[in-house]
């Protein structure tokens, strides 16, 4: 993160994929160029999907979403048509790890919480009950799948729903490269 004055800028780095935003776009338009003179780099644009984060830009915000990715953990999960429910946990659960039968086979259960854990990113409104769940994933027990399950149903019924960021003039840029450039990225950064 960059911040002077008036302005901040934000440059997010994953592997070979660069994420960057900022409110003065004259400033994020000379840190690209920058970059592309010491770096081999790719401007994709505006960004629009990232770690199956869909981005919607709107006149003055930005939407977070993960329909696609909803979609994907409701057919891995044979839940694709299930009925939506209106909370992520029943209003009295109090589950134990005593609770239910163990899970001859706890895979399913781990890759369910793998990718819960990851969703809380956007849905910040299910993550008390992906945090209750999860005390269980040494020894899951089919009541802890069921209440995984619960999750998704939820989930279904709140396709569409994620963040939204209401900030004037933020830009967000995607940019590829091939290289490693973690510590250039920061020199870069020092001469801004």
């Amino acid at each position: 993160m960059y911040r002077d004055c008036s302005h901040v800028m934000i440059l997010l780095l994953y592997i070979d994929d660069i994420v960057l935003t900022g409110s003065n776009p004259s400033q994020l338009s000379a840190f690209i160029h920058a970059l592309s003179i010491e770096f081999k780099v790719k401007d994709l644009g505006m960004l629009y999907y990232f770690l199956g984060i869909e981005v919607s830009h709107l006149k003055d915000s930005i939407h977070l979403t993960r329909n696609i990715y909803t979609l994907d953990l409701l057919r891995k999960s044979n839940l694709l048509e299930c009925k939506p429910v209106s909370t992520p946990m029943a209003s009295r659960t109090s589950a134990s790890c005593i609770d239910g039968s163990p899970l001859i086979d706890p895979t399913p259960y781990h890759q369910l919480m793998s990718g819960l854990q990851y969703f809380t990113i956007t849905h910040p409104d299910i993550a008390y009950a992906v945090q209750h769940v999860s005390q269980f994933i040494s020894s899951p027990s089919d009541s802890h799948l069921e209440a995984v399950k619960r999750i998704l149903h939820y989930l279904k019924g709140t396709l569409g729903h994620g963040l939204s960021f209401a900030i004037p003039m933020i830009l967000l840029y995607l940019l590829h490269t091939r290289m490693p450039i973690g510590q250039g990225v920061q020199t870069l950064v020092d001469q801004l």
